[in-house]
């Protein structure tokens, strides 16, 4: 190697490692907006449209358990195929266009049954659990390339937690837009036959879609293909194999708490819109009302967060403040009565400040995991990714096969407290998770794979 290729290969790590600029933030945030006012609105309104329209609870556990199994597994096949080609931004957009496509066939209406003039309830959950499944497979291409880009970008650990942790405002912007959206058309709309419903969810969705291919199309216009600066003189840069990873118990403290970070997050959101309509009674707008306070305070947090230099230390203490808030949340949850129902706006405050908190800091982990090894960056966020999703798809499914047989206990005439399954999907599921989190984050040792403190500028001006 000549020594002007020495001196340009020294100029490029210097780069590679100095802190970004907000702009290039802000262009990496908006990448994961299509996927998450998706992701929102298939977790938060998919179980409840289902059963609105007429399939049974174990019917509707079907269709999302489908398109889960189909996510955890297309996670870990399209995380090689990163791996081994690179093209973060082909992968994100044909993703992006299958989601897109998809997303508005499940919410819009059995489309087959339309074609083939069926009205079976099995030829209807065929058909919706086969548009979920292709749902998710996009959704696992766009969700798998835009991760992994962090840790192309830059080996900057401070600035890697900045990315992530301005993904997760703009995916806080999404949530928000949803239900903002949603909203406006429970509010002007009513549900009161299947054809409304459809309809109503169809508004939804296509609305979900054009505002997230308008930011899906600044993320493409705005961002670099990063590379994957695979060098085989230099063995971090090299392709990693699988066994690698596997060697580490980093690698399953990490796995574990990203798992049940996703569990808390995904089955609490599920089951929120259930409880607030079934068990507390609440007005239908607070279907809306009440997950758009949980987004508005996590954004709060998450814009917070960017301007704090990060260190292994200080993940693992707001992780753990995180789950702790999410404890007495989900205690608060599990014992709340009919009677005081409006007490649910104030513990959807701690809950959005818990989910940011802990959000933020389970995906950082995964970039402390990682460090400057990125020929395997892809594999570990699709392997993390692919727990997640078959874990998330199998608790939901077991919750609402037993949404029929709920147990209902009557505390006395004036206050009802109902244990549902409901009241366990979003009050004792997130709690437990969150207790196993904090216990594996605390014997967590991050600081060891951190080369140098984080005492820099989280970004530059």
């Amino acid at each position: 190697m000549t020594s002007s290729e020495i001196v340009g290969e020294n100029d490029d790590d210097h780069q590679f490692t100095k802190p970004l600029g907000r702009l290039s933030v802000f262009f990496y945030g908006v990448g994961h907006m299509l996927n998450d006012i998706t992701a929102s609105c298939w977790f938060t309104y998919l179980l409840l449209f289902l059963t609105q329209i007429g399939l049974s609870p174990r019917d509707a556990a079907i269709v999302m358990l489908s398109g889960q199994v189909a996510d955890g597994f297309a996670t870990v096949f399209v995380g090689e195929l990163i791996d081994r080609f690179g093209h973060f931004k082909i992968w994100h957009a044909a993703g992006s266009l299958l989601v897109a496509i998809s997303f508005s066939s499940v919410f819009g209406g059995c489309l087959p049954c339309s074609i083939f003039h069926s009205d079976s309830l099995t030829f209807e959950t065929v058909s919706y659990s086969m548009f979920a499944a292709i749902f998710n497979i996009g959704w696992a291409a766009t969700q798998v390339s835009h991760m992994a880009m962090v840790n192309c970008i830059t080996l900057n650990s401070t600035s890697r937690v900045a990315l992530t942790s301005s993904r997760n405002a703009f995916s806080m912007v999404a949530n928000l837009g949803l239900y903002g959206i949603a909203l406006i058309v429970f509010g002007v709309s009513k549900a009161d036959t299947k054809a409304n419903t459809e309809l109503q969810y169809r508004w939804i969705a296509y609305s979900c879609i054009t505002v997230g291919c308008c930011f899906v199309v600044i993320f493409l216009m705005g961002t670099k293909e990063p590379r994957l600066r695979i060098n085989p003189r230099e063995s971090n840069r090299a392709r990693i194999p699988w066994a690698y990873w596997f060697r580490k118990i980093l690698y399953y403290q990490v796995a574990m708490v990203y798992l049940l970070t996703r569990l808390v997050l995904n089955v609490s959101q599920a089951y929120l819109a259930f409880f607030v309509i079934d068990d507390l009674k609440m007005a239908q707008s607070a279907k809306a009302l009440i997950p758009a306070i949980i987004y508005i305070c996590s954004f709060i947090v998450s814009v917070m967060l960017q301007e704090i230099p990060w260190n292994g230390k200080r993940l693992k203490a707001y992780y753990c403040a995180g789950g702790i808030i999410w404890i007495f949340c989900g205690i608060s949850v599990l014992l709340l009565p009919r009677s005081i129902n409006s007490f649910m706006y104030v513990i959807s405050v701690f809950i959005g400040i818990a989910n940011a908190l802990i959000l933020v800091t389970a995906i950082s982990m995964q970039s402390v995991l990682i460090g400057s090894e990125v020929g395997g960056c892809a594999f570990v966020c699709g392997s993390l990714s692919f727990l997640d999703k078959m874990s998330c798809g199998l608790a939901l499914y077991i919750l609402q096969s037993h949404q029929s047989a709920s147990p209902q206990v009557d505390v006395n005439m004036k206050q009802s407290l109902y244990f549902s399954v409901t009241r366990y999907g979003l009050g004792l599921v997130p709690a437990v998770c969150s207790f196993i989190g904090v216990l594996v984050t605390y014997f967590m040792e991050l600081d060891s794979t951190i080369l140098k403190p984080l005492c820099q500028p989280l970004l530059l001006e």
